[in-house]
């Protein structure tokens, strides 16, 4: 996976596992999901209107743009949701499961 985000400071926070699309990945205590994602991704989500894919925009819950899934369905803004230990997040489709959002 390639990272958006690098960490370069505050590296001495204890860290979790969180799951990103099956994939369990190390988030630090303190996190948002917007930057737990992004230090292990390159982007949030797939884009609902097709044009690709996402990595949040305003950073503060305004624009819509960092929405993610819980495995079992919940939506989640990950710009203002803490990242918490054992959380599993989905940010693709799968193939052939249609549109965003889901259910």
């Amino acid at each position: 996976m390639n990272a958006r985000f690098v960490r370069v400071a505050e590296t001495g926070r204890k860290t979790f596992p969180v799951t990103i699309d099956g994939v369990v990945c190390e988030a630090a205590e303190g996190d948002t999901l917007i930057v737990a994602l992004l230090t292990t991704v390159s982007a949030l989500r797939d884009s609902e209107f097709g044009d690709g894919r996402r990595a949040g925009f305003c950073l503060m819950g305004a624009c819509q743009d960092c929405w993610v899934w819980t495995t079992g369905g919940e939506r989640l803004r990950a710009c203002s949701t803490p990242a918490t230990p054992g959380m599993s997040i989905v940010t693709r489709l799968t193939e052939g499961e249609g549109i965003w959002p889901r259910g």
